[in-house]
């Protein structure tokens, strides 16, 4: 009856929290190669959001949940609607690598 009061599955987990999380769970770094070589998260694979959203199950298995991070979080909040519509199990880095503060590799 109240179904409009439901909040949808939270897709989305901040930059700021993602150091204590690496080596436990598969960041992809969706900005283009020459944003990536600035530097990213220590583990995070480097999949330009083009790429990923033509052909996802390249990258992508259903049985994992990945963390999807760009610049500032429009591109990862992009490709993530996308892909949930495709049953992938990802989640938004939302504000992107502007608000990690955590340690990078160059």
């Amino acid at each position: 009856m109240f179904e409009f009061l439901k909040r949808p599955e939270n897709k989305t987990v901040h930059g700021a929290d993602m150091d204590s999380l690496i080596g436990e769970i598969e960041f992809i770094d969706i900005r283009e190669p020459y944003e990536y070589q600035t530097g990213s998260i220590k583990t995070a694979k480097n999949i330009p959001m083009g790429n990923l959203l033509a052909q996802p199950e390249k990258y992508l298995t259903r049985d994992k949940t990945y963390y999807i991070i760009c610049q500032s979080g429009g591109r990862s909040a992009r490709a993530v609607k996308e892909l949930s519509k495709q049953s992938f199990h990802v989640l938004d880095v939302a504000g992107g690598m502007n608000s990690y503060r955590g340690t990078m590799k160059q």
